[in-house]
């Protein structure tokens, strides 16, 4: 399995010159990031009024999603911290404005500036640390608490991005959460391994369902590998994790997975009750007892 991008370097260093033109001049790289692109801008659920909207295109790279939203009849404005990518997108005549900046350091745009935002495969970036001076923590409370600002109230940012585990999705969501949104992620494909696609849906100031997921039925869109599983409801709100899919595979496996009997699969067995202690803390509960060897153990009955 290759590395993934941001494994290798920082990616205004990663996108340099050669990698910017091999990106933009791709043909597949090109179709995926039009459908993702169109696809976020339908989870935006912009108002059907004939009036164009501004977007925010965040990590917008050489404007190959900002063609779509032209396309679509709006204006953008585009942030990405590549100077090789903008120049790109310079080159292309791309439509909307540029600007070169780094998002875990905040977005300096004025309040209520944006009728929406959207973001192709970026936002897993923040979650990496270069230096010993950088906290993927503090990255993301800069980025989605100046996002927040940003947003006309009601306005919804929909950001596409491939997360590495369960655990970065949490720490994505939350940040998210804290800064004010409300929402949730909403997967494409969801009982597809290679077909899975995961769009962060956030609402500013007005909660509102979360769209349902495509693919519910089993069938299939692009090939591209993921590394996370979800629920079977393709959605996966703030402190929910996905469920164990050890059913028929065994007396031994099930056991492995926290049950203690085929008779008796829902069990309280040590994985269970360490993943709902688990999804208590992604919820915010600071009173869960700490693990230890002892957690889910059996406890002997006391002689009187």
């Amino acid at each position: 399995m290759s590395a993934r991008p941001e494994h290798i370097a920082p990616p205004e260093v990663f996108y340099d010159d050669k990698e910017a033109r091999k990106y933009t001049t791709n043909t597949r790289m090109m179709e995926i990031q039009a459908t993702l692109t169109e696809r976020a801008l339908e989870l935006l659920n912009l108002p059907d009024d004939g009036v164009p909207k501004l977007l925010l295109d965040l990590g917008c790279g050489s404007g190959l999603s900002g063609e779509t939203i032209s396309e679509h009849g709006h204006q953008w404005i585009g942030l990405d911290v590549s100077r090789s990518m903008l120049n790109v997108a310079n080159e292309r005549e791309a439509e909307g404005d540029l600007m070169e900046g780094d998002m875990g350091q905040g977005l300096p745009l004025r309040d209520g500036m944006f009728d929406g935002a959207i973001s192709i495969s970026a936002v897993q970036w923040l979650c990496n640390a270069e230096t010993t001076a950088q906290d993927p923590r503090i990255r993301l409370r800069n980025f989605f608490g100046t996002l927040y600002r940003s947003l006309a109230r009601g306005a919804r940012a929909v950001l596409q991005l491939y997360p590495e585990s369960t655990k970065q999705i949490e720490m994505i969501t939350t940040a998210g959460m804290r800064a004010g949104f409300s929402g949730g992620l909403v997967v494409d494909y969801p009982n597809s391994t290679r077909a899975k696609k995961y769009y962060l849906c956030l609402m500013a100031g007005a909660a509102a369902p979360l769209p349902m997921p495509k693919g519910m039925d089993g069938e299939e869109d692009m090939s591209e590998d993921e590394e996370v599983d979800v629920g079977p409801n393709g959605q996966v709100k703030l402190g929910m994790r996905a469920k164990n899919k050890n059913r028929g595979r065994g007396q031994r496996d099930l056991k492995a997975a926290g049950g203690i009997s085929k008779r008796h699969p829902e069990a309280k067995g040590r994985n269970w009750i360490q993943k709902k202690k688990e999804q208590r803390r992604a919820q915010g509960h600071t009173d869960v007892p700490h693990d230890s060897k002892y957690t889910g153990r059996k406890r002997k009955q006391k002689g009187f």
